[in-house]
């Protein structure tokens, strides 16, 4: 495969990515997740997306870090993730349409078998991210901390290169 046409499929699975990044922040799915590796694919290309790639990353750290910092969070962050994956599977069997159904049946779990296959894959990719959330932050109060502390340093690197985007509180001090 040549240079250009290796750069135009990283660019394309890039906008790809991050587009279904930026929807899943909506939709289920691994919204920060997403639109993390689209940033770092397209970050080889832009400088923009360079300067993305490390807060949405500490940002998606954070909701990892607050996603198992009790049990409730765990559990519900588990059975979400588990209900995504019951409905996937309700998409890949697709049931008729029950008689309670208002609607025409070809109005019943639009999408079909890909919107099953990608309602799996979002709850298989968040249960892993539970497990690798509860291994590396739950009772690890120095990880969190340490965590914040790059936060706090991405934020005061980003307010140094970009002094017009302070926030009104700063220019208050």
């Amino acid at each position: 495969m040549s240079d250009a046409a290796k750069r135009l499929l990283l660019e394309g699975l890039g906008w790809v990515v991050l587009v279904a990044g930026i929807a899943a922040l909506f939709l289920p799915g691994p919204g920060l997740l997403l639109t993390f590796a689209g940033l770092a694919l397209l970050s080889r290309q832009y400088t923009w997306a360079e300067r993305w790639v490390d807060p949405v990353r500490l940002r998606a750290l954070r909701g990892a870090a607050e996603s198992v910092e009790t049990w409730p969070r765990i559990v519900l962050s588990t059975l979400g993730a588990l209900a995504i994956g019951a409905f996937g599977v309700l998409w890949i069997i697709e049931p008729p349409a029950p008689s309670w159904w208002p609607l025409e049946a070809s109005m019943w779990l639009l999408g079909g078998d890909w919107t099953g296959v990608t309602m799996l894959a979002s709850s298989a990719i968040a249960l892993a991210l539970v497990v690798y959330s509860y291994g590396r932050f739950h009772g690890k109060p120095e990880a969190v901390a340490a965590l914040q502390g790059e936060i706090d340093d991405a934020d005061d690197d980003w307010q140094e290169h970009h002094p017009r985007l302070h926030r009104r509180d700063d220019a208050d001090d």
